[in-house]
């Protein structure tokens, strides 16, 4: 359905949006069901419907349910081959994109290698890869583009990034130039946090953190169906909580940041040095020394975890890392979560470690399907 202005039809478009959204989540339902989940009358959903059947988006698919009386309820759901966005993520001297359908089904992707130093030569790069995913997806709703850093989505800008060591740029400026169809800007880990609570299924209206371990440490507070920002976007900053007074030295300078004690990096550093040569890949080579590196490196998580319960006080906490499979690493981060948080928060938090990882670009490509949801 298309429609510009104001009055019915802009109520008719926002309308549009909710079944849209309502649709993507349920995957099948029907038109007396969409209307008392949405509070609308059954003649409004079944003129939405009606129309997006005419472009193709939807399909009926038979009665779901005969009751004794009354007209059975006839089966309804999205063809998401039809709704496609694409997310690209871009890390130190990788980029890594994909296009998914509207139910986050990945139907291409590739990684990149190339040179993240220059950010005016870089956004030129992207900004063709954008136009070339538009030329194979000309039906696409939007690109999604994450960065490492400090990033403001509204604004589109780049205040600063450690891993590609930039500062103040204009990401959405040097893009909305080339690129005809919607961008959103975010940094990786926030558009992570979006995927990884909707795949869980969660409840919107309790909050969730997300926190990534990977090069760095990242997190993201998701309320209500979108990520927590905070004052300077750096709300979820959970790296940088220090963890160990006189600890090593981070990247942001400071001593005993969860960074520098827990990232990929350091626990790979701290493998080598109690066993040269040994490595999370040949782990069973050395068990028990694997083990008493992964303690360690579960309890400093433990402890700022901690401190998120008790700050953030999110029903989910979300550990999206390397090491799910170690028990000696998941033990102590509950063990010591549950120890430092008051008992009542503890236990009114849970925590999952996903065995598989998500990837960044699913969730920027999501956001923007959550952003063509959003009414106006």
């Amino acid at each position: 359905m298309k429609t510009n202005g104001k009055g019915p039809a802009l109520l008719r478009l926002n309308n549009q949006k909710r079944v849209m959204a309502q649709l993507r989540t349920l995957r099948v339902t029907s038109r007396q069901d969409l209307a008392e989940a949405l509070t609308l009358s059954k003649n409004t959903v079944s003129l939405i419907i009606d129309d997006l059947l005419e472009q193709g988006l939807i399909e009926e698919l038979g009665p779901v349910s005969v009751a004794a009386a009354g007209r059975p309820k006839i089966g309804i759901t999205l063809r998401p081959e039809k709704l496609k966005s694409a997310g690209i993520m871009v890390e130190r001297n990788v980029i890594h994109w994909r296009v998914c359908d509207y139910f986050s089904q990945v139907l291409a992707e590739a990684t990149l290698r190339t040179d993240t130093s220059n950010p005016t030569r870089l956004l030129a790069e992207l900004a063709m890869l954008c136009r070339e995913l538009l030329e194979r997806y000309p039906d696409l709703l939007g690109i999604g583009l994450g960065f490492p850093g400090i990033v403001d989505p509204r604004r589109g800008w780049m205040h600063i990034s450690l891993p590609l060591e930039w500062q103040d740029v204009d990401l959405l400026s040097a893009l909305r130039r080339h690129v005809r169809v919607p961008i959103r800007i975010m940094n990786n880990v926030k558009a992570a946090a979006l995927l990884a609570v909707e795949l869980r299924g969660l409840a919107v209206e309790s909050g969730h953190f997300y926190l990534r371990i990977s090069e760095g440490i990242g997190g993201a507070l998701v309320q209500h169906g979108e990520v927590f920002t905070g004052h300077s976007w750096t709300a979820g900053e959970v790296g940088h909580l220090v963890v160990q007074p006189n600890g090593p030295r981070c990247s942001c300078g400071r001593r005993g940041c969860l960074e520098a004690l827990v990232s990929q990096p350091a626990v790979k550093q701290q493998l080598a040095q109690r066993q040269p040569g040994l490595s999370w890949q040949n782990r069973d080579s050395a068990p028990r020394i694997v083990d008493e590196v992964m303690a360690q490196a579960g309890g400093y998580l433990g402890a700022a975890l901690s401190q998120i319960m008790l700050l953030l006080n999110p029903a989910t906490i979300i550990v999206d890392c390397p090491w799910s499979t170690s028990e000696a690493f998941c033990k102590a981060v509950r063990d010591t979560a549950h120890g430092n948080a008051l008992t009542f928060s503890a236990a009114h938090t849970q925590l999952d470690f996903p065995e598989n990882r998500l990837d960044p670009a699913n969730g920027l490509a999501l956001a923007v399907l959550k952003q063509s949801e959003q009414r106006v």
